[in-house]
């Protein structure tokens, strides 16, 4: 976009920017500084990060004691490698070698 515009077009861009940002007001960063710690700490007792999530709303705990992912894991394993072996992609001594899940 900027290519297509002229020198003077740019110029008056960067005007109006810089008529935008003097309006902004300004504080010292000893103050803005101050202000955001404040903020943090106000807001540190909502943020899952630092306390937690309660056990019984935590979406990615493991319902129960059995598990069927290492089982699906495995069978797709074994699959992906059927098909190296009908494809003509990999030998049995690759697949007898390579590592396992």
């Amino acid at each position: 976009m900027a290519q297509d515009l002229s020198e003077k077009d740019l110029l008056k861009m960067e005007v109006e920017q810089l008529k935008k940002e003097v309006k902004n007001t300004r504080i010292p960063i000893s103050k803005a500084g101050k202000e955001i710690k404040e903020y943090v700490e106000a807001q540190a007792g909502n943020d899952p990060f630092l306390k937690g999530i309660p056990e019984d709303k935590n979406p990615f705990k493991e319902k129960g004691a059995f598990s069927l992912m290492p089982f699906f894991c495995y069978r797709t394993h074994i699959a992906f490698n059927a098909l190296l072996l009908l494809l003509g992609r990999a030998s049995w001594f690759e697949l007898a070698w390579s590592r396992t899940p």
